[in-house]
């Protein structure tokens, strides 16, 4: 059902089950799957992709343009998934270069005012709550949990079940399992989340034995990521040295043991 105040342009596609509020707007080139429920004076525009079971609070605006002097009006958009919720006033912007996306996966729920920066990628079962930002290019992994305004600087990545206190701002990855606080420090590991997400308690234990070795001790960090990649063989010891394998920003250091200046905190190269 279309409300009468609403405006959807003819060449928007729009599956015959999905509910528009009053006064919303959606532009030509977007495709809406069935069950999504549009509220009040949302927007949508752009180049955008939505699929199953979607709901869109009041003022949510989705696919409108990046916020980047280098954009030039190019054909990018936005691709979600199924199941998400996006609270009042909730921003996804489009990629900014040429036949990208700005990714958002399935059952993830985007409360108040958070924010989604330009190809930015957000897996699944992933929480932002109000206020929550991420920059430009930002990674955000399955289940990964963002408290009240917290900041993510542009190409950042958030690992998976990674946990931010409010208010939390980082410029570095946040390591998979980890809590984050303040600005770039960790704390130890979510392990409600690890509990939560099925982690017996063996595996919570080498997680714990790895986060003391990668962050606790007093040696170069690709040393003792050398003898992690020798010494732990569980799921979550691989994804975890994977990530840490593969920063480009370096690893946010744990508040208590590693500082930057031994390594946990620099680009690997």
């Amino acid at each position: 059902m279309i409300h009468p105040t609403a405006i959807v342009h003819p060449g928007a596609k729009l599956d015959p089950s999905v509910e528009v509020g009053p006064y919303a707007v959606i532009d030509g080139d977007v495709e809406i799957g069935p069950g999504c429920v549009i509220g009040p004076r949302v927007y949508i525009t752009g180049r955008t992709r939505i699929g199953a079971g979607n709901r869109f609070h009041a003022g949510a605006v989705i696919g409108d343009a990046p916020q980047d002097l280098k954009y030039r009006g190019e054909p990018t958009g936005v691709r979600i998934g199924h199941n998400n919720v996006f609270r009042e006033h909730c921003t996804v912007h489009r990629s900014t270069i040429a036949g990208e996306e700005t990714v958002i996966g399935s059952n993830n729920y985007l409360m108040v005012n958070s924010h989604v920066g330009h190809n930015a990628v957000v897996g699944d079962h992933v929480i932002l709550a109000n206020g929550a930002l991420l920059g430009g290019h930002a990674v955000v992994q399955d289940r990964a949990f963002l408290s009240g305004n917290c900041l993510v600087h542009q190409f950042v990545r958030v690992g998976t079940l990674a946990m931010m206190q409010g208010g939390t701002a980082v410029s570095q990855d946040i390591p998979p399992f980890t809590l984050a606080h303040e600005v770039n420090r960790i704390c130890g590991l979510n392990i409600v989340g690890l509990r939560r997400a099925g982690f017996s308690p063996d595996e919570r234990l080498e997680l714990k034995k790895l986060y003391g070795l990668l962050f606790r001790r007093n040696r170069p960090f690709r040393e003792a990521l050398d003898e992690a990649e020798r010494l732990f063989t569980s799921r979550g010891a691989r994804i975890l040295i994977e990530f840490a394998r593969t920063t480009k920003r370096g690893l946010c250091a744990d508040s208590g043991g590693r500082g930057r200046e031994e390594g946990a905190g620099e680009p690997m190269e």
